[in-house]
């Protein structure tokens, strides 16, 4: 079949996999030669956003059918499904011991406090002897680089970048992992959600399959991670945090309130019209200090330049606008009274520094989505 765009082969090949019929081929072919990010957006991310027992199955069958065809030499998609269904059938408690631990990072700053943190603690607790490397992006180092057992394992991934250099950036892996290492997956783009071997031994790679573990529960992430961290690491306390050598932005004594906007460039999560004024002017009433974050600039700067510019000026001296790496963020959140902000990585730093919060919570896919995320 001929396809008018990428985004009609995407709304095919989404109906196939959640009806269980056989997907057209032309249709991932068209998406694939494209290096179309609609791929991810209107296809996979939907498929595990919806933590559906069918919709996981689904994307192991349709995604090693994608490794196969961008790798070269290629990756055979049944040997890729073989393996995945040998790591997410290991749900006996791991005994061995381990020099080197590889904890695999999810990418993104909010999944990374919420859920990789929890597995980090554990890894900690576990092999309390071992060498615990934490593979991620510096940015996402950056939270943790206060820790003293943590060594860096520097990756790249492009959350935007192509199909190829996606998977490319967790084969590289590879050829970083130190020996023997066992690596620990907290469901990671890395490994494309534990699809990718990485050249780890099956007996020595741990994943927490965070679509269908404890399915029948409306838990949040983290706490499924650290349920997941008693069953299989034996460690029953593993809590999520962060610790890095940033400083906040106001000093110590000067408790304020913090802000973000940021909605992760999903438009779905955010309240248009003038509820982000209303709600600065609200808090700049509360005669605290308040932090907004800019964030990483764009449509996110302009939005926030616009709330703050519509404040009376009896309540703009109050706003601080702020604009720095997360880490030194989610330092100033942790040191502040109050936060509040859009479903993003700022909720997940307030409650992992145990900062009181609220989430303005929209757009969400479902209501296990909902559940999952929340902080």
């Amino acid at each position: 079949m001929a396809f008018r765009d990428a985004f009609e082969a995407a709304a095919a090949l989404l109906s196939a996999c959640r009806t269980a019929q056989p997907w057209d081929d032309a249709a991932l072919d068209l998406l694939i030669s494209q290096n179309s990010p609609v791929l991810f957006s209107h296809v996979i991310e939907p498929l595990c956003d919806s933590f559906d027992a069918a919709d996981t199955a689904a994307y192991v069958a349709l995604f090693s059918q994608v490794i196969q065809r961008v790798t070269a030499p290629p990756l055979a998609a049944a040997a890729l499904r073989r393996r995945y269904a040998q790591v997410v059938r290991t749900t006996e408690r791991f005994r061995g011991d381990a020099a080197d631990v590889v904890v695999l990072s999810r990418v993104t700053l909010g999944a990374d406090l919420a859920v990789t943190s929890v597995l980090l603690d554990a890894a900690k607790q576990r092999f309390p002897q071992a060498r615990i490397h934490f593979a991620a992006p510096a940015k996402n180092f950056d939270l943790f680089d206060a820790d003293p057992r943590l060594h860096h394992l520097p990756v790249g991934y492009q959350r935007h970048g192509t199909l190829a250099a996606r998977i490319e950036a967790g084969m590289r892996l590879t050829a970083l992992l130190p020996p023997g290492a066992l690596v620990i997956d907290p469901d990671s783009r890395l490994s494309q959600l534990g699809l990718l071997p990485l050249g780890a031994d099956p007996a020595r790679y741990l994943l927490f399959e965070s679509r269908t573990y404890g399915r029948d529960s409306d838990h949040s992430l983290g706490t499924l991670a650290a349920q997941w961290a008693g069953d299989i690491l034996g460690v029953e306390s593993a809590k999520r945090y962060f610790h890095t050598l940033s400083a906040p932005l106001l000093p110590a004594g000067e408790h304020a309130i913090t802000v973000s906007l940021g909605t992760g460039e999903n438009p779905a999560k955010r309240i248009a019209g003038p509820f982000e004024a209303n709600l600065l002017e609200s808090l700049a009433a509360a005669g605290r200090p308040v932090v907004v974050d800019l964030g990483a600039g764009g449509e996110e700067e302009d939005r926030v330049r616009a709330a703050v510019s519509a404040l009376p000026g009896s309540l703009a001296h109050r706003v601080r606008l702020f604009s720095g790496s997360f880490a030194r963020f989610a330092a100033t959140i942790a040191k502040s009274a109050f936060y509040t902000g859009y479903d993003s990585s700022g909720q997940h730093a307030a409650a992992a520094a145990g900062t009181p919060r609220a989430t303005v919570f929209v757009g969400y896919a479902s209501e296990r989505f909902l559940n999952r995320w929340r902080a």
